[in-house]
């Protein structure tokens, strides 16, 4: 093949680019268009070599040194780790049924600090009533109408059912069941002190609490 024939592709073209001097690429022709063998910018070839060790490491550090564990592997190591903490601490066992209200002054003290926290703000700081019943009187909504009494029990199950119709949401994952006992206990301690602007009696009347 002569020289000619080496510096000249097929049509009698130049083989390199007259105007930037760039070498054309053989057999890189698409309907008269030609494709020039541009040398690739020194940080794209930095950032593939670099995606090449990165591959490399990561096959190696999770498929074949286990370096890092799978997310499978960290969903069980999670899970197991959950399950020794509910051992160590399992659940507290309510007794709904022969549950009555507290009467120690620490007890008392914690509920109170609860009802100021997530309660003052529907039911008033006195429980005379906001958006919420009023707390101070014989009138309820929720309670043992056979027995014509409002127990713990009752109230126990309001704060982690919630009432969602009138904007209560559930309390469960919030406190803890000697919480909500302690804030029940603070609430009935609202019985007879008549407050000011106490909001109008709502439900029926109830003779006993506790």
């Amino acid at each position: 093949m002569s020289n000619t024939e080496e510096k000249n592709l097929p049509h009698g073209e130049p083989e390199i680019d007259e105007l930037t001097n760039d070498r054309y690429l053989g057999g890189h022709e698409y309907d008269g268009i030609r494709e020039l063998d541009n040398k690739l910018p020194q940080w794209w070839l930095y950032l593939f070599y670099v995606t090449i060790i990165f591959s490399l490491v990561y096959l190696v550090g999770y498929h074949l040194a286990d370096w890092w564990p799978l997310q499978e592997k960290e969903y069980t190591n999670e899970m197991t780790a959950m399950a020794d903490i509910k051992k160590a601490m399992p659940q507290i066992e309510v007794d709904l049924e022969n549950m009555v209200p507290l009467t120690a002054e620490t007890d008392l003290a914690a509920g109170q600090e609860i009802f100021n926290k997530i309660c003052v703000t529907c039911h008033g700081k006195f429980g005379e009533g906001l958006v919420g019943p009023n707390m101070t009187d014989m009138y309820w909504i929720h309670g043992d109408s056979t027995n014509n009494r409002v127990s713990m029990k009752e109230l126990y199950n309001v704060v982690i059912t919630g009432v969602i119709t009138k904007g209560m949401i559930s309390y469960k994952d919030q406190l803890s069941p000697i919480q909500i006992q302690q804030v029940l206990s603070f609430i009935l301690t609202f019985q007879g002190t008549n407050p000011a602007n106490q909001k109008a009696p709502q439900g029926r009347k109830y003779d006993t609490f506790g």
